[in-house]
């Protein structure tokens, strides 16, 4: 059983002034509902509300699109799902757009995400929120902000950094938690890339073990490189290639980042727990790409990255 495969395509409009004013994300991935039903060509509604229509900017003409995509293998389930191909293509176009109209990324994110408000999702039909009530847990972009700036602040974005090296920046809200992210990246004249220092904002509302918090994140960091740099599967005559981890990388520890910084937002007074197993994933992968841009120019929309960077 594998994750599935996803194409994401996202186009924006913005105004005289550069303000994001439409935003369209196609979304196309074979479904897990393929595993247990003939016929299941579109995602699901809770695979739908993982990064696609709870898209929390506040733009004035949004519109999501989910067309069929048929299955040719079983879909099993994944560390954070859906979350992971939408935060990447979300919060890259969020970078592009920063680029193109001569902005910071985070000063982009911030202006996206808007005004602290509740999210309204009257007009979403099948909305889904992680099996949560949305009174109890709604999108808020006040916390969706605050880690934003947090990690800011604490990752020291804007940095002076070595030459060859970026930084990059990414947010995302899943498990009805808030994660920011930023990403440190060193590439030499080979194109080789290591990751000397990542930093993560969390708010995951009301928690007791904050050690556990750090280790997840911590981990999350690792998969999410290891995912970023080797995580394909490849298929030949209908069959898998990769047997093993002879021939399916995962990076060891002397490709893992050197410093992994975390950060809890502390919790209000009736803000109920949330998810920390899997949020930290997602944020990881745009924060990387987004940083080897910012070193090297060269933008990659496609992952695994693999040789993509290699000279």
């Amino acid at each position: 059983f594998l994750h599935t495969v996803s194409v994401e395509r996202i186009e924006a409009g913005l105004d005289k002034s550069g303000k994001v004013i439409a935003w369209r994300h196609r979304s196309v991935a074979p479904t897990i509902a393929s595993t247990f039903a003939a016929g299941a060509n579109h995602e699901a509604p809770f695979e739908l509300g993982m990064g696609l229509i709870d898209n929390p900017f506040e733009i004035a003409n949004l519109q999501c699109e989910n067309p069929e995509a048929a299955a040719f293998t079983r879909i099993g389930w994944f560390r954070s799902v859906s979350n992971i191909p939408r935060a990447f293509a979300v919060q890259s176009m969020a970078a592009e757009i920063a680029h193109a109209t001569n902005r910071d990324q985070k000063d982009m994110l911030l202006e996206l995400i808007g005004s602290p408000r509740i999210v309204n999702l009257s007009s979403v039909k099948d909305p889904w929120n992680y099996g949560e009530p949305y009174e109890s847990y709604p999108i808020d972009t006040a916390r969706l902000r605050k880690v934003v700036e947090l990690v800011a602040e604490k990752g020291e974005w804007g940095r002076t950094v070595p030459k060859g090296h970026g930084l990059g920046i990414a947010v995302h809200r899943s498990f009805v938690s808030y994660i920011a992210t930023i990403v440190e990246v060193a590439v030499d004249d080979k194109g080789k890339f290591t990751v000397p220092r990542v930093d993560t904002a969390i708010d995951c509302g009301t928690y007791v073990n904050p050690e556990r918090i750090h280790s997840q994140i911590e981990g999350a960091a690792i998969m999410g490189l290891s995912l970023a740099k080797y995580g394909e599967i490849s298929f030949k005559d209908g069959k898998v290639q990769q047997s093993n981890f002879d021939d399916f990388p995962v990076i060891r520890i002397d490709e893992s980042p050197a410093i992994t910084n975390v950060y809890i937002v502390p919790p209000g007074a009736d803000t109920p727990p949330s998810g920390v197993g899997e949020p930290g994933v997602p944020p990881f992968a745009p924060a990387l790409i987004n940083a080897i841009f910012a070193a090297t120019g060269k933008r990659i929309r496609a992952l695994p990255i693999g040789k993509q960077l290699e000279i």
